[in-house]
């Protein structure tokens, strides 16, 4: 196998430490398993352009997959530009939380990792797509992105960690407490409403904590979309509490739906809404077209285990 892995040097377990560290670690895991690899560490602003001259690599058949090292927002970047070419994607979770990874069930620890994409098995996974950007995990729109953008306000003012100012970003969004005025479309029916956020997964998340992986299946061909009912500061504290704890009520909490594309409007006359996508936020213009994209994503994932045989 010949690959080109791209590590984000910004990435949860690789930021304060040596990229050129890591980079020899991923390099030496890869050849240990007889992969011909060749390894860049870089930061996140140079991903995009890293991947597209990798795709161009793997087009020209001069390699067989990209990989992409860090959290979420690293697989995203990656990930955006391989959806629909067919080129495999191995995913190493260096980032803080890698929801993706788990969600595949690719092990934390690199060793693991590594042996994942040695073993060659692929799947092909759906992503969501809006306004013609791919994500990964999720979108959203409310308190969000409006918490994510004050947290990188407050981290570029005051120098504070990323949890830190979270926190404080947390409690600036209930002294504004900003509700949507929204319009959701989707196969045939309209629904207005007022909201703190709506949150659309690519396929269906679990609300529960006991649940190992937030959603099950990455391959339901189904965006799923939630609307939070909440109207007040602290109804919407409580439930995310519960939400934190597993004990969310759906059907009294949220508004659930699947369909494979919507459209969201805003009701006042908005240029530009914050949308986040896989954590990271962006401004695009309304309405919103949400769609599915079945299949359109080949990573390496674990080989399932084989079910037990039945005795006689």
């Amino acid at each position: 196998m010949r690959v080109v892995a791209l590590l984000n040097v910004m990435a949860g377990s690789i930021e304060g430490s040596s990229g050129e560290k890591m980079r020899e670690r991923v390099r030496s895991a890869l050849v240990a398993r007889g992969i011909d690899c060749e390894v860049e560490a870089l930061p996140g602003v140079n991903l995009a352009e890293a991947a597209k001259r990798a795709l161009q690599k793997a087009q020209r058949n001069e390699i067989d997959a990209i990989i992409a090292g860090g959290g979420d927002g690293t697989i995203h970047t990656v990930a955006a530009v391989l959806a629909g070419t067919g080129v495999k994607l191995g995913i190493l979770p260096l980032g803080t939380l890698n929801h993706f990874a788990k969600d595949l069930g690719i092990p934390m620890e690199l060793e693991g990792a590594v042996d994942v994409i040695a073993a060659a098995h692929d799947v092909n996974i759906d992503v969501g797509e809006v306004n013609g950007i791919v994500f990964i995990n999720n979108s959203s729109i409310g308190v969000y992105p409006y918490m994510v953008l004050d947290r990188e306000r407050l981290r570029r003012e005051r120098g504070l960690r990323k949890w830190t100012a979270m926190g404080l970003a947390g409690l600036h969004m209930l002294r504004v407490f900003p509700i949507r005025r929204l319009r959701v479309r989707a196969e045939g029916w309209v629904d207005p409403c007022r909201t703190p956020s709506l949150f659309v997964g690519n396929n269906k998340y679990t609300l529960s904590l006991k649940a190992a992986r937030k959603r099950e299946r990455l391959d339901g061909g189904e965006l799923w979309f939630y609307i939070v009912k909440h109207q007040t500061r602290l109804s919407l504290v409580w439930f995310t509490v519960l939400s934190l704890l597993g004990l969310a009520d759906t059907e009294r909490d949220l508004r659930v739906f699947g369909a494979k594309q919507a459209d969201i409007g805003a009701r006042k006359r908005k240029k530009r809404l914050a949308v986040a996508l896989d954590g990271e936020v962006v401004f695009l213009r309304p309405p919103l077209h949400y769609r599915m994209r079945a299949g359109e994503l080949r990573v390496y994932a674990p080989i399932p285990a084989e079910l037990p045989q039945a005795t006689v």
